[in-house]
């Protein structure tokens, strides 16, 4: 059965649609190919007063804190903002953070891995610094080409990112979270973040899934220098199995693309996705005259021009599929005297 697609345009910017009773969408502009992400408005109320929940934030930059603007005087009514949720540490989602809950005097909510995960990428320590990310590629077969692109590109997180907080309430897998008048479960994945929160009402029939299952797209699942040999595609394809348990019914909230209701079609095809993808990159290390580096597959998984913001995702993603190769015993690694790391199919 194809998604349904409830609403066929999103909010213009600047204004809210109605999802559900207490849940209004509002879509923040991103300046990239992907150039846009949902956000949610939440009816709240805390000690008694009525206010708001924000789940994400967009990127700390001009356009979306104009956007905000706007929502706050058409939609806010002078009532507060009682916490903002972030699902995950990505810039898009965490950009405002800080600037939100210093102008509302109220907490962020966050999974602990993603708290401190955010304050790692922007003082760029724990492996996560621009020069371990662009090590991680070269030692994956990266070029010099791409050199002068990377450090055009810089420490982009501190660039579009605002200062974090420095506190924040901790969210936890199989929380239960009461928004105004009801409660929302709280879900936590892995692969594509470290502990990507999603939330689930089941009196609103509403899950908002951020950016563990979207409707069009593939979410990126990445190997990152902090964690050099693991293997987040199994822990992805593991998570988003926790979608299957909604009901048909409900109603999917995703970060990008448009509200659906399918979820259980989605994940099938999530899954036959890289199902397929694997299965490619099997053949083309098979039919190749010597082990292949992640930068020599790129053409293999991902079929159109890459600029170098969209290569530094496809190379942790390539990564991340010669991995899960390797682990099921379908590839081997092969480190050369050069020092890159190169795989090959498995000795028979």
């Amino acid at each position: 059965m194809p998604l349904q697609f409830p609403h066929a345009e999103p909010p213009a910017p600047g204004t809210t649609i109605e999802v559900a009773p207490g849940v209004r969408w509002l879509r923040m502009p991103l300046p990239f190919a992907l150039d846009h992400i949902n956000l949610w408005l939440l009816e709240d109320e805390l000690d008694g007063v009525p206010g708001y929940t924000i789940i994400d934030c967009g990127l700390a930059n001009e356009s979306t804190r104009e956007s905000w603007e706007k929502i706050f005087a058409a939609h806010l009514g002078g009532k507060p903002v009682h916490r903002v949720i972030v699902t995950h540490y990505h810039p898009d989602h965490a950009g405002n953070a800080g600037w939100l809950t210093e102008r509302f005097g109220c907490d962020m909510w966050m999974t602990q891995g993603e708290y401190l995960t955010a304050h790692a990428v922007m003082d760029g320590t724990a492996g996560y610094s621009p020069g371990a990310v662009i090590a991680l590629y070269k030692a994956n077969g990266l070029g010099d080409s791409y050199d002068a692109g990377l450090a055009e590109r810089g420490h982009f997180y501190r660039k579009v990112v605002g200062p974090l907080p420095v506190r924040y309430r901790r969210m936890l897998d199989g929380e239960r979270i009461v928004i105004g008048r009801h409660e929302w479960g709280v879900t936590v994945g892995n692969g594509h973040a470290p502990e990507h929160a999603s939330l689930y009402c089941a009196g609103l029939g509403v899950c908002i899934s951020g950016d563990m299952l979207l409707p069009k797209i593939s979410t990126n699942v990445s190997v990152w220098p902090v964690d050099p040999d693991g293997d987040p595609l199994s822990q992805f394809l593991v998570s988003i199995g926790s979608y299957l348990k909604l009901p048909p019914a409900t109603l999917v909230l995703p970060s990008h693309g448009l509200p659906f209701r399918g979820a259980q079609e989605r994940v099938a095809a999530l899954e036959l996705h890289h199902a397929e993808r694997l299965a490619e990159l099997e053949q083309a290390l098979a039919a190749a005259n010597g082990p292949l580096t992640a930068h020599d597959v790129l053409g293999t998984l991902f079929r159109r021009k890459l600029d170098t913001h969209q290569t530094t995702f496809a190379m942790g993603e390539a990564i991340a599929h010669l991995h899960y190769l390797r682990y099921a015993g379908r590839a081997v690694r092969v480190v050369g005297a050069d020092g890159i790391v190169r795989y090959a199919p498995p000795a028979r």
